[in-house]
């Protein structure tokens, strides 16, 4: 569970990141990396969003802590 856990840390970070590119510099990295929607491009944006969604758990782990 741990290293999951990592992972979807690590890409939230990514997509995070790109999203502070895209706000600041009209800049998206994703699209430069892997082409303009193609389906690396989105899978790459699919993974964030379920990483996002997987993340919200996160909240229900945190108060069970306490």
């Amino acid at each position: 569970m741990k290293t999951l856990d990592y992972m979807v840390l690590v890409l939230l970070i990514i997509g995070g990141l790109n999203w502070g590119l895209i706000g600041l510099f009209q800049f998206d990295l994703v699209r430069v990396l892997f082409g303009n929607m193609s389906i690396i491009s989105r899978t790459v944006y699919a993974l964030v969003g379920i990483c996002a969604i997987y993340a919200c758990t996160y909240f229900g782990r945190i108060r069970s802590e306490y």
